[in-house]
C-alpha cells in the first residue's frame, strides 16, 4: 500500500511540472501532503516538512548568498574580462560556445560537486548567451550533461556505492575509466550539436563580426554605472577565496557565501543605499528559487519520514522477474538515469542498490557490476534533472528557465549519454549481456 501511493505520489508530481499545470513550488508543497494523507498520515505531516526543510536548509541558505554574491560581483565587473577572454577563445560561434561550457563546466566540476560547477560556470556563461540570443535551456542543458558524465572516485554517487556494497573505489573507478571518456566525447559532440543548431536558428553562419562583436559585449550606462575597474583585483581575489574555501571544505558553503556577500557588499558598494540596491536587484530570482528549495525539502520530508522512499525501494528490488537476473548489470544501467527521478541519492544506494546487488548475487552477477551499472545513471547522468537533488533547482535557476523546461529539454540528452555509457561499458566488457 505505501509503496504504490509513494509511486503514485512521484508520479503526480513529475506530471504536475513536466506539464505546466502548477508551479514546481505549488507541486512540491500540495502532491505531497495529499500523498501522505492517503496513506493515513495526519498529524506527522508538520514534523516531516520540519525535518526536510532543515535538511535543505543549508542547500537555501547557500543559494540566496550564492545569488546575491556572484550578482554583486557581476555588478562590479569581476565577470566582464572573463567574458571577453571566453569571447576571444570561442568567438561568437554557437557551436564553440556551447563546446567551451562543456570545458568549462568539466574542469569546475572535478571537485565533484554539482553545486560549485553550476555555480561558477553557468553566471560566467550567461551573459554570452543573452548577448546572442540563445537559448538558455541549451546552456542548462550544457552544463548538466558535464557535470552529469562525471563519476570521478570522490564524488557522491561512487563513494555511496563504494560504501553501500563495501567495496574498493578503485575496483567499482578504474574499469570504468574508458567509459567515462566516451561519456565525455558523447558531452562534447552533444554540445557541439546544440551550438550549431542555434546558429541555424539565430542565422549565424560563423562568428559575427568584429564591430558587432563588440556590440554584444558592450554594457549600457546603468551598468558602467556599478562597474568598480579600480577594485577589479581586490574582488577577483575575494572571488578566488571563496570558492577556494567552499571548494576545499573549510567552510559551510552557506558560511562562505555570506561573509563574501557582506564582504563584497562592504567593499564595493559601501553606502547603505546602495547595499539596499544591489540586494533588491537580485532579491527576486534568489526568492523564487529558495521557495521552490523549501518546498523540496518539503517533499522529500514527507517521503522520507513517512517511510514511502524505502517501502518503494524494496518493493522494486522484490518485484524484479527471475529471468532478469542475469542481465541485471544492462537493465539497471539503462533504467539509472530514470531511478534518479524516483529516489535520492541516499535512500537509492543506501537502500536499494544492496537488495539489487543480493538479488544479482543469486545469479553469478558480480556486486561491482550493479555498481558500475548504477553509475551510468542514477544521481550521475540523472542529478541535474531529479526534483529530489537541489542542484536541479540550482541550474534552472541561474539559468533563468522553468523548471519545467529544463526537464523537457535535457532529460532525452541526458538519457542519452547513459545509454552510449552502457554501450561503451558492453564494449570494453566491464559487464556483459
Amino acid at each position: 500500500m505505501l509503496e504504490a501511493v509513494a509511486a503514485a505520489t512521484i508520479l503526480a508530481l513529475l506530471v504536475a511540472i513536466l506539464s505546466n499545470r502548477v508551479s514546481p513550488l505549488v507541486a512540491l508543497i500540495v502532491v505531497p501532503i495529499l500523498g501522505a494523507l492517503a496513506a493515513g498520515f495526519s498529524t506527522e505531516i508538520p514534523a516531516f516538512i520540519l525535518s526536510g526543510i532543515t535538511k535543505i536548509a543549508p542547500v537555501a541558505g547557500m543559494f540566496v548568498f550564492a545569488i546575491l554574491f556572484f550578482g554583486i560581483m557581476t555588478d562590479a565587473g569581476v565577470l566582464a574580462p572573463v567574458v571577453r577572454a571566453i569571447l576571444r577563445a570561442v568567438g561568437t560561434r554557437p557551436s564553440r560556445i556551447t563546446v567551451g561550457t562543456a570545458l568549462l563546466a568539466l574542469i569546475i566540476h572535478l571537485d565533484g560537486s554539482g553545486a560549485v560547477c553550476f555555480l561558477v560556470t553557468i553566471p560566467a556563461m550567461r551573459p554570452l548567451y543573452d548577448a546572442l540570443g540563445m537559448d538558455r535551456r541549451v546552456l542548462a542543458c550544457t552544463a548538466s550533461l558535464a557535470a552529469g558524465v562525471n563519476f570521478l572516485p570522490w564524488t557522491g554517487p561512487t563513494l555511496r556505492a563504494a560504501a553501500a556494497l563495501k567495496l574498493p573505489v578503485a575496483a567499482i573507478f578504474t574499469p570504468m575509466i574508458g567509459v567515462q571518456l566516451v561519456g565525455l566525447g558523447f558531452v562534447l559532440v552533444v554540445a557541439w550539436w546544440l551550438g550549431w543548431r542555434e546558429a541555424r536558428r539565430l542565422g549565424l553562419s560563423g562568428d559575427v563580426g568584429g564591430v558587432a562583436a563588440a556590440q554584444l559585449a558592450e554594457p549600457d550606462t546603468a551598468v558602467l554605472a556599478l562597474r568598480r575597474p579600480r577594485l577589479f583585483w581586490l574582488n577577483v581575489a575575494l572571488t578566488l577565496v571563496v570558492v577556494a574555501v567552499m571548494v576545499m571544505g573549510w567552510a559551510e558553503p552557506v558560511v562562505v557565501f555570506m561573509l563574501g556577500t557582506a564582504l563584497a557588499l562592504m567593499i564595493n558598494y559601501p553606502a547603505p543605499t546602495a547595499q539596499r540596491a544591489r540586494i533588491e536587484a537580485h532579491a527576486p530570482a534568489a526568492l523564487l528559487m529558495v521557495g521552490v528549495l523549501l518546498a523540496a525539502g518539503a517533499f522529500t520530508g514527507i517521503l522520507n519520514g513517512s517511510g514511502m522512499i524505502k517501502a518503494l525501494a524494496h518493493a522494486s528490488a522484490q518485484h524484479m522477474p527471475a529471468g532478469l537476473g542475469p542481465h541485471i548489470p544492462v537493465a539497471l544501467a539503462l533504467t539509472a538515469m530514470p531511478l534518479s527521478l524516483l529516489f535520492d541519492p541516499d535512500s537509492f544506494y543506501f537502500g536499494v542498490l544492496p537488495v539489487i546487488a543480493e538479488v544479482g548475487r543469486q545469479f553469478g552477477v558480480a556486486s561491482v557490476q550493479v555498481a558500475q551499472a548504477a553509475l551510468l545513471g542514477q544521481m550521475t547522468t540523472g542529478f541535474p534533472v531529479s526534483p529530489l537533488t537541489p542542484a536541479t533547482f540550482l541550474v534552472a535557476g541561474l539559468s533563468g528557465i522553468e523548471l519545467g523546461a529544463h526537464q523537457r529539454f535535457a532529460i532525452p540528452w541526458l538519457y542519452g549519454a547513459s545509454v552510449v555509457m552502457t554501450g561503451a561499458a558492453l564494449l570494453f566488457g566491464v559487464f556483459a549481456l
